[in-house]
């Protein structure tokens, strides 16, 4: 997958100490790109923009299965 055109963005529950921080890049056609700030290039995790969704709205609202 060619990911050079991702407009990467910081989590904003990540915090500024340099730990667990994750970037998200939603700007790709038909997908949503995940990753580890601390190791861009690192692996990148991708998922239709639906399951983000789905995923962004269990973590909001507390759901853990």
């Amino acid at each position: 997958m060619d990911l050079s055109q991702a407009r990467w963005r910081k989590s904003s529950m990540s915090g500024d100490d340099g730990g667990m921080c994750v970037e998200v890049a939603a700007n790709l056609p038909g997908v949503v790109a995940v990753r580890d700030s601390t190791d861009p290039g690192g692996p990148v995790l991708t998922f239709p923009p639906e399951a983000w969704t789905r995923f962004l709205r269990a973590m909001k609202s507390g759901q853990t299965t």
